[in-house]
């Protein structure tokens, strides 16, 4: 059993002895089921800001701690429970506005606060993503997913009215891999996002169980500037785990043959590049013949590119951009880039 499960747990099991409303009342986590993990929803995100080595959390993000300041740190011991056991699959005139993120769960009312500074996914409208949700413990359903609208503001708590009508996608009983009733366990599935959207925006999930009237609700806070799952805000600093460098790849134009490639490079540290490194390995064979914005190296199919002298520099929250022209047989798969600071 990991440390932060046993964590939970014991949480749960202190609470009891209070006397207070647990959610989780025996060694198994009988009642408490699983939240979306891409993208991450705030309490899933914040659990991992706050990790530490000895198992406590304590949080880094400013949103994350002023959550947990209102709604206590077993609110993130038990991140998969943001739930309420009599929804039945009601929504709007159920869940007040305003409470939307908390399922109107008062143990997670802090995590309905309105604030600009949530850890954040970063995604690309209308591409294909592939979900994770926590399956803590496995149950039938189906999960339902919406976007907030264009004209909706991080400055407010989320109403029902802030939503799309109807969601971007729907799934009933998905496969599920890894342990139920661990922290990487998970159902998994794949689906397009919504399209025409740019910068930030809520993704907002509901779990209607099939097999009782227990529900489940998370939002998860997102930005849509054409990356690829990256999450920014989580950890010392605000930066995530692997790193404050975000690269994005995307195909400018293609003909037979052959295309046009660019790389975005994205600084989400607090400090400024003084120079970067991107890699990708092709997945179907692709070739530079010519780049612009970086030196390139390749070795069999990974390349290697590094900034040229005007480009290195990067403020943060700053982008700078190369481009290449490659030749292509078949399919142009799209390659994961990855880059660092030097």
């Amino acid at each position: 059993m990991n440390r932060s499960r046993t964590a939970a747990l014991l949480t749960a099991a202190v609470t009891l002895a209070l006397g207070a409303v647990a959610l989780a009342s025996s060694p198994q986590p009988a009642a408490a089921h699983g939240a979306a993990m891409t993208p991450g929803s705030r309490t899933y995100l914040c659990w991992q800001d706050g990790l530490s080595q000895t198992g406590e959390i304590r949080p880094n993000n400013p949103a994350c701690s002023a959550a947990v300041g209102q709604s206590g740190a077993n609110s993130l011991y038990n991140w998969f429970s943001v739930l309420r056991s009599d929804a039945g699959g009601r929504t709007t005139g159920f869940i007040p506005d305003g409470q939307l993120c908390s399922g109107g769960n008062p143990g997670y009312r802090g995590y309905d606060l309105p604030r600009t500074d949530w850890p954040l996914t970063h995604l690309t409208a209308g591409a294909r993503l592939d979900f994770r949700y926590s399956n803590w413990a496995h149950h039938p359903g189906t999960f339902y997913f919406y976007v907030t609208k264009n004209s909706w503001s991080p400055t407010r708590a989320l109403a029902w009215s802030d939503l799309e009508e109807q969601p971007f996608l729907t799934v009933t009983n998905p496969p599920q891999r890894g342990g139920v009733g661990t922290n990487e366990g998970h159902y998994y599935f794949s689906g397009n996002l919504p399209s025409g959207k740019s910068g930030q925006h809520i993704i907002y999930s509901r779990w209607v169980r099939s097999d009782s009237q227990e529900n489940f609700f998370g939002c998860s806070d997102v930005t849509f500037d054409g990356g690829n799952g990256q999450v920014t805000g989580v950890g010392p600093g605000g930066t995530p785990p692997n790193g404050d460098c975000m690269a994005v790849y995307k195909v400018v134009s293609a003909w037979q043959g052959g295309f046009q490639g660019e790389v975005m490079i994205m600084n989400h540290g607090s400090t400024p590049f003084s120079g970067w490194t991107a890699s990708w390995t092709w997945p179907s064979g692709q070739s530079i013949s010519q780049i612009w914005g970086a030196t390139q190296t390749s070795s069999g199919s990974t390349v290697t590119a590094t900034n040229v002298s005007y480009n290195g520099t990067v403020a943060p929250e700053g982008t700078t951009t190369f481009g290449f022209l490659a030749s292509t047989t078949g399919t142009n798969a799209l390659p994961t880039v990855t880059c660092a600071r030097r």
